[in-house]
């Protein structure tokens, strides 16, 4: 598997029990020193998933003139990040990443190209749209929210994930739900629909708009913000591997569908929603979601892949 990280300048929704699970397995003594690329029989489950990916044949990426380019150029170039510990952790000794997201990814390069190459360029949620449009990367696999403003910009293949907005604390806080959050100030990223999240269902809070997921993190860590809200399954990244923060409250706000980012004037979206389907009803999505978060938070069962194209935007 070949895969290179460049740096770029410039869930269902998981029940609020099994949140809970995860708050308390993050904390707990058996977690501590647990390191970002997991146990080594996980390793060898998501190698197997990646080398057991599917292939398409020639004709199929052949009548696609976006999958031919990728093809031609014999590496697909994916909008992503490296530090998201469920979704896309880049693991510094081998240079690739691993995660729910860079799996999907990997996959869907072994399936135009006969195996696993990607090139990995860092992205923002300011710079996603400009990478695509300026055809910078062929796709972008990034917790990426479908909304019917970006999908004015790009295309979105998918939905391939859903979630809602969650509330992350310090351990010690008396923040117990969104009620809590009235005159607090309340960490989020910047052009990510936690903003309006947060103005929808909590105005009377304080928002602190930040670059990204670890810049909030620490604003939470080191005091400089009561709260963090976005995505449960970004949250689900923090808990796992911080033992000072926890999710309360219940799941809050719209659901938020993640899509796969691609150049809105192409044929993209049609061939990667045929291969996401195939994904799904082969259950490589449910092991692939059961590696990559399921067993890093003591989560047993699967929730439901979302149905493809049943989001506005996609």
């Amino acid at each position: 598997m070949r895969t290179r990280t460049t740096t770029r300048r410039g869930l269902t929704a998981v029940a609020a029990l099994s949140l809970a699970a995860v708050a308390l397995v993050a904390c707990s003594p058996e977690d501590e020193g647990t390191d970002g690329e997991g146990s080594g029989d996980e390793s060898s489950a998501y190698q197997d998933l990646l080398d057991g990916g599917i292939v398409a044949d020639d004709a199929t990426v052949e009548a696609n003139e976006w999958a031919s380019g990728v093809r031609e150029a014999g590496v697909l170039t994916v909008g992503g990040t490296e530090t998201s510990e469920l979704f896309s952790l880049l693991d510094p000794t081998t240079g690739v990443a691993r995660g729910f997201d860079a799996a999907l990814s990997q996959l869907l390069s072994r399936y135009i190209l006969g195996e696993v190459n990607t090139d990995l360029q860092q992205v923002t949620v300011d710079t996603r749209e400009d990478l695509l449009e300026t055809g910078a990367v062929d796709t972008v696999i990034a917790t990426y929210s479908i909304t019917p403003e970006r999908a004015e910009r790009v295309a979105f293949a998918g939905p391939y994930y859903s979630s809602q907005s969650g509330i992350l604390v310090p351990i010690d806080s008396d923040i117990t739900g969104l009620d809590d959050l009235d005159g607090a100030t309340v960490a989020t990223q910047a052009a990510s629909t936690g903003v309006t999240v947060l103005e929808e269902f909590a105005p009377g809070a304080t928002i602190l708009e930040l670059p990204d997921h670890a810049q909030a993190l620490a604003a939470v860590q080191q005091g400089n913000a009561d709260a963090y809200v976005i995505d449960q399954s970004l949250l689900l990244n923090a808990v796992v591997t911080n033992d000072d923060v926890q999710i309360v409250g219940e799941p809050f706000g719209p659901g938020d569908n993640y899509g796969i980012g691609l150049p809105k004037d192409s044929d993209a979206q049609e061939f990667v929603n045929e291969w996401l389907q195939q994904v799904i009803d082969d259950g490589t999505w449910a092991e692939l979601w059961q590696i990559t978060i399921g067993d890093r938070a003591d989560i047993d069962t699967a929730p439901e892949p979302p149905v493809i194209g049943s989001v506005e935007g996609s």
